[in-house]
């Protein structure tokens, strides 16, 4: 199990600080883009990304909320991303994997909660993660969906099958409480924000989450 703090409830005025906080209990992090678009929150991009790659080694996880993101992914591997992951309710993702294959970044993949899970089985084979959105995207601090564990465990049973290399991870309410639900489904790596930063101690929060997902480590 592995815990990625998304940066998108942390406080931009000292990011660096803040992501050296929770450094020890992380895995990976979680950059939330959003484009006021395709979303209707505004967040950040590339420069941002820049400016926090020499602050880390951590892994630079891009989740891409936006109406274009064919035109921002130069732009993310150059600034140090190490994966971009965007949304298959924008149509055929094949072009966009393909050209992150040829940057040198990984390829992940989103659904959203009102979107069937057929509509990820075609792409499993392409991708190195499948992000399953366990609230409608655009805001932090959003309360857990639980209907979306299903198609968890569909995905799940599907990879496993298959025998496929792919990752599936979980974005939204997740907190102590939550994380054993999402365990269970069969989820990989659990994006945990506003339970991390918002919390006197986020490396202990990280911590405390890891522990209810996985108490018998």
């Amino acid at each position: 199990m592995k815990i990625a703090p998304s940066i998108l409830s942390a406080d931009f005025a000292r990011l660096g600080e803040e992501v050296g906080r929770v450094h020890g209990e992380a895995d990976l992090l979680h950059v939330d883009v959003m484009d006021g678009h395709f979303v209707p929150n505004l967040t950040i991009g590339p420069p941002v990304v820049a400016s926090l790659r020499p602050q880390t080694d951590l892994f630079l996880d891009c989740h891409l909320m936006v109406d274009n993101p064919a035109v921002l992914l130069d732009d993310f591997a150059k600034a140090g991303a190490d994966r971009c992951i965007v949304h298959v309710e924008l149509g055929d993702p094949r072009p966009l994997f393909d050209r992150m294959r040829a940057l040198g970044m990984g390829v992940g993949l989103v659904l959203n909660p009102p979107t069937p899970v057929d509509d990820v089985l075609p792409f499993l084979d392409d991708i190195d993660l499948l992000l399953v959105m366990s609230v409608n995207p655009g805001w932090g601090g959003q309360s857990f969906i639980p209907e979306v564990l299903d198609k968890v465990r569909v995905v799940r049973k599907e990879i496993d099958a298959r025998g496929l290399p792919v990752e599936i991870e979980i974005d939204g309410g997740i907190k102590a409480a939550t994380a054993p639900l999402a365990a269970e489904a069969g989820c990989d790596i659990l994006v945990a924000g506003s339970a991390v930063f918002h919390a006197d101690d986020p490396a202990a929060a990280a911590r405390e989450i890891r522990d209810a997902a996985w108490p018998d480590r």
